[in-house]
C-alpha cells in the first residue's frame, strides 16, 4: 500500500506529537485544570468565634459563668400576709379606729345642741380639706337636718367590716353604722347602712378624707 505522506512529513508530525504530550505533562504537574480549586482549598478557613468569659448568658454562644441564685420561698402556712401591705398591723388598727370614731360621731346627735357642736366632733377627726365641707347639705349636714327635725337624741355605733382599697398613705374601710335613737317615749334602733370611709396617714396619725354611702363607689384618694 503506497504511503500518502512523504517520510520527512511523517517525521515532523511525530516530533509535534511528542512536544504536545510533553507540554500537557508539564501543565498537569503544575496543577492545571484544578489549580483554582486547589488554591481555594489551601486558603485558611474561617473559624467560629470563641466564647469569651464576659459573654452574657442568653446571647448567641453565651454561657452562664456563675451558679444560679434562686430566691428564697416561703411555705403557704408560714407566709406573713401583713407584710404584703404598706402598713403594719398597728397602723391598720389606728386607721380603723379613726374611721370607726368618725362614723360613731356621725350617728351621735342631740337635737337640743347646736349643729356646730355636732360637726365639731367630726371635724376633729377629718383632714382640713374635708372639715371645711362636711357640713354641706349633700354631706353630713343632711343627716343633721333630718334628725333635728325629728327632735332625736341618738348615740352612734360603728363597726369596720372590710378594707375596700388602699394606697401608699390611704385606706378605705367599709363601715356599718347605727344610730340608737330616742324620740319622745319611743325608743328604736336605726340602721344607717354601710359607709365607705377613707382615711389618710399624716405623720403618725390618721384623718378622714371622705365619708359617703358604700354604694357610691368611693375608691381611696380618687
Amino acid at each position: 500500500m503506497p504511503n500518502p505522506l512523504p517520510e520527512r512529513a511523517q517525521r515532523w508530525i511525530v516530533i509535534g506529537l511528542i512536544v504536545a504530550l510533553a507540554g500537557f505533562g508539564i501543565y498537569f504537574s503544575l496543577g492545571g485544570f484544578g489549580g483554582e480549586d486547589q488554591e481555594a482549598s489551601e486558603l485558611p478557613r474561617e473559624t467560629a468565634p470563641s466564647v469569651e468569659e464576659g459573654d452574657a448568658p442568653g446571647t448567641p454562644g453565651g454561657l452562664a459563668t456563675v451558679p444560679p441564685s434562686p430566691i428564697p420561698t416561703t411555705d403557704v402556712d408560714d407566709q406573713d400576709v401583713l407584710g404584703w401591705f404598706p402598713f403594719t398591723e398597728a397602723e391598720f388598727q389606728a386607721a380603723g379606729a379613726t374611721a370607726t370614731a368618725f362614723t360613731e360621731a356621725y350617728g351621735t346627735i342631740d337635737y337640743s345642741g347646736s349643729p356646730e357642736t355636732y360637726y365639731a366632733s367630726m371635724e376633729a377627726l377629718a383632714t382640713d380639706e374635708y372639715a371645711e365641707v362636711l357640713s354641706d347639705a349633700n354631706r353630713v349636714g343632711a343627716f343633721w337636718e333630718e334628725m333635728s327635725e325629728a327632735e332625736a337624741v341618738a348615740q352612734g355605733r360603728a363597726e369596720v367590716e372590710s378594707v375596700r382599697t388602699f394606697g401608699a398613705d390611704s385606706l378605705t374601710f367599709v363601715v356599718t353604722a347605727q344610730s340608737i335613737t330616742e324620740t319622745g317615749d319611743a325608743g328604736f334602733d336605726e340602721d344607717l347602712g354601710e359607709f365607705a370611709v377613707t382615711v389618710l396617714k399624716d405623720g403618725g396619725s390618721w384623718a378622714v378624707f371622705d365619708f359617703q354611702p358604700a354604694d357610691a363607689g368611693q375608691f381611696g384618694e380618687e
